[in-house]
């Protein structure tokens, strides 16, 4: 590659090689890198091009002041020259060639040397995390006497109420964030069409305020809306059913004052236009594909009533989820409820086009080749663009965050590794195409920290996979944890890891939504769906043989860690639920503060949630659970695990081991 490319590509962040999963150096195509660059504004087209950019690179003066600041609590940073801090509290300090350690936490403005920039300071560190259990739950799995055809708020209210009166410390969610209002409706949670709002398939219609005022004539038309529960969740029956209900529903309600809230209101405005056009923004009307544009804003004046609907919908799922706040608190759990952010968006949906300023366009978000996907990875999601985040002060970032931990007292950050860099696939390209492009790691998990201080939150990323070194020491740096699954707890040889080994600062699991439930491991199922959907790149007989190996292998570290008793028949196979018993007595040994139980694994469900790989060939987020959520709260399999994890975890902080909520025994996290 060019020496000049190298160094342009240097200069803003894009790597030109990258170690892949077997550790090995691979080089990045020269095409890859030039379309990368474009898409950050930096044309490489050309010798005279890159000659031109990179001059206007290395011109850039390092000594001057950033777009923002970022300040660690209690460190200091030396400036250009004396400058004026304007506090977010309205105060003012004035400083002489330095910041100073003891400036308060928070978004302040930084006048000096000329600029006016953004400042925010950031904590060092979270409190401890509490040692403690809960659930892992896909919301739209659970059922009810009252539910729609698929798991609802009033749903996670009733089983977190009974969750935390039982032991329980959290429940961590699939990500609730909002999909396109148009059919076909989106079923994965993880291809949004925004993080900063909700999906109102998730309301329960009989919850709302505006249902205890109708008249009766009124509910009675709402009630015979309801869909029966079927084998498989049909989202687009559910929410044709609540749309309908919602809207008889919606004259019953207050105004919603569509002034107070400009972000709401440009997404609902989305919304209404996406009914009319549908949920890419991109195929619309080319006027329309500006927010701000003058006939936005006459759509909007059109579609009053679609956008003050879709604005008191969110209204609504702001007071269903303070509902299931109350009932978290209510029971004294330690977390709560834990919500999960999806990597990226889609890039057609409501925050690509409220937030065009600061993604790339064009870019695809996935993966490398790796063990697993050969091809790479292409999740065809949205990505911030580094520069852009910095020069608006991560404004955008910021709001995404204080949005979803407004009702959180966890945050999960799938792919926490894109806090550091991120894979860009550019148009044209196979995911194998693509390149890394770094971001300002030190913004990025700052700004999770301060949001994450402030709503009183606990963090997780989700650093599975191969991840850099510096991911785990900054989680761990900050009291954010890690992730473990048992699945991947191994060692060079294949063996599973004893539970007493694996890492303190880490959420422990059996599976994920991606992997085989703990039953369908055991019974090869995994195996057998795959070989069905050809999803298999050897002979499905080594395939079996190689499921039946590492279930002996699980067998043999579950009986030398004395959690799995011998059989007493010679040679017997273990019945399959004390095996996933013992599963559980292993998360229970081991030192990480979180415990994630999935309520698939307790009830016995062999199909995993998500196959990765299929689209439409297998059910993917649409399996609910066999069994209901009163049913759930009396089954001795549910009972059993609750015992178990409850003896191991008790609620009840002890003299060595505090486990509070707010304990900073352990700064380190270690």
């Amino acid at each position: 590659m060019d020496r000049g490319l190298v160094a342009l590509a240097t200069a803003h962040g894009v790597s030109t090689w990258y170690e892949d999963w077997r550790h090995r150096r691979v080089e990045v195509a020269p095409e890859t890198v030039v379309g990368v660059l474009g898409l950050l504004g930096v044309d490489a087209t050309s010798p005279a091009a890159i000659a031109d950019a990179l001059t206007a690179a290395r011109a850039v003066d390092r000594t001057a002041l950033p777009p923002t600041v970022v300040l660690t609590e209690g460190r200091a940073r030396a400036l250009p020259g004396p400058g004026v801090v304007s506090l977010e509290d309205g105060g003012r300090r004035t400083v002489d060639g330095e910041l100073p350690g003891d400036l308060p936490l928070g978004w302040h403005r930084l006048a000096c040397d000329g600029r006016d920039v953004t400042l925010v300071v950031v904590p060092r560190r979270l409190p401890v995390p509490p040692r403690t259990w809960g659930w892992m739950l896909q919301l739209y799995a659970l059922s009810s006497e009252r539910s729609w055809g698929m798991g609802d708020l009033g749903d996670l209210a009733e089983f977190t109420g009974w969750a935390g009166g039982t032991g329980a410390g959290l429940v961590l969610l699939n990500p609730l964030h909002a999909v396109g209002p148009a059919h076909p409706v989106a079923a994965s949670p993880y291809s949004p069409a925004s993080r900063r709002f909700v999906n109102p398939l998730y309301l329960r219609v009989s919850d709302t305020t505006a249902y205890a005022t109708a008249d009766p004539a009124t509910r009675a038309v709402v009630d015979a809306l309801r869909p029966d529960r079927g084998d498989l969740i049909d989202y687009d029956e559910v929410w044709t059913a609540k749309r309908h209900a919602l809207e008889l529903l919606h004259p019953y309600a207050p105004a919603v004052d569509l002034d107070a809230d400009p972000a709401l209101t440009s997404f609902a405005t989305w919304c209404a236009l996406a009914e009319r056009h549908g949920n890419d923004w991109r195929a619309w009307p080319a006027e329309l594909h500006h927010p701000d544009a003058p006939a936005v804003a006459e759509q909007r004046r059109q579609l009053a009533d679609r956008v003050a609907f879709h604005a008191w919908l969110q209204h609504l799922c702001d007071e269903q989820l303070d509902a299931v706040t109350a009932a978290a608190r209510s029971t004294g759990m330690p977390v709560g409820v834990v919500h999960d952010l999806a990597v990226g968006i889609d890039p057609g949906g409501a925050d690509g086009w409220q937030l065009a300023d600061v993604l790339a366009q064009g870019v695809r978000v996935g993966a490398p080749p790796d063990d697993f996907n050969q091809l790479g990875q292409d999740w065809g999601l949205a990505a911030w663009r580094p520069d852009r985040l910095a020069e608006t002060g991560y404004a955008a970032y910021r709001d995404m965050l204080r949005r979803t931990l407004r009702h959180a007292g966890g945050l999960r950050v799938d792919h926490v590794a894109g806090l550091w860099r991120l894979w860009w696939v550019p148009p044209g390209a196979g995911a194998a195409e693509g390149t890394y492009v770094r971001y300002d790691a030190e913004a990025m998990l700052g700004i999770l920290a301060l949001e994450a201080h402030r709503a009183g939150a606990v963090v997780v990323g989700e650093d599975l996979g191969t991840v850099q070194p510096a991911v785990t020491r900054g989680l761990r740096g900050r009291n954010m944890l890690g992730s473990t699954v048992l699945w991947f707890a191994r060692d060079d040889d294949g063996a599973f890891t004893p539970p007493t080994r694996w890492p303190r600062n880490a959420l422990a699991t059996i599976s994920t939504h991606d992997l085989p439930t703990a039953p369908g491991f055991l019974t090869g199922e995994h195996v057998r769906v795959r070989d069905e959907l050809k999803l298999l790149s050897t002979d499905v007989a080594v395939e079996r043989a190689r499921a039946a190996a590492d279930r002996e292998r699980l067998l043999a570290m579950l009986r030398a860690e004395s959690l799995l008793p011998e059989s007493p028949d010679a040679g017997a196979e273990p019945d399959d639920g004390d095996v996933v018993a013992a599963m559980h007595a292993a998360l229970a040994a081991s030192p990480s503060r979180l415990l994630g139980v999935s309520l698939y694994d307790v009830l016995g469900e062999v199909r995993q949630p998500n196959m990765p790989g299929t689209v439409d060939e297998y059910p993917n987020w649409r399996l609910p659970l066999p069994a209901s959520v009163a049913e759930i709260r009396t089954d001795p399999g549910v009972t059993r695990i609750v015992d178990l994890l409850t003896a191991a975890r008790p609620r009840r902080a002890t003299a060595a081991d505090p486990g509070g909520k707010r304990a900073t025994r352990d700064p380190a996290g270690t």
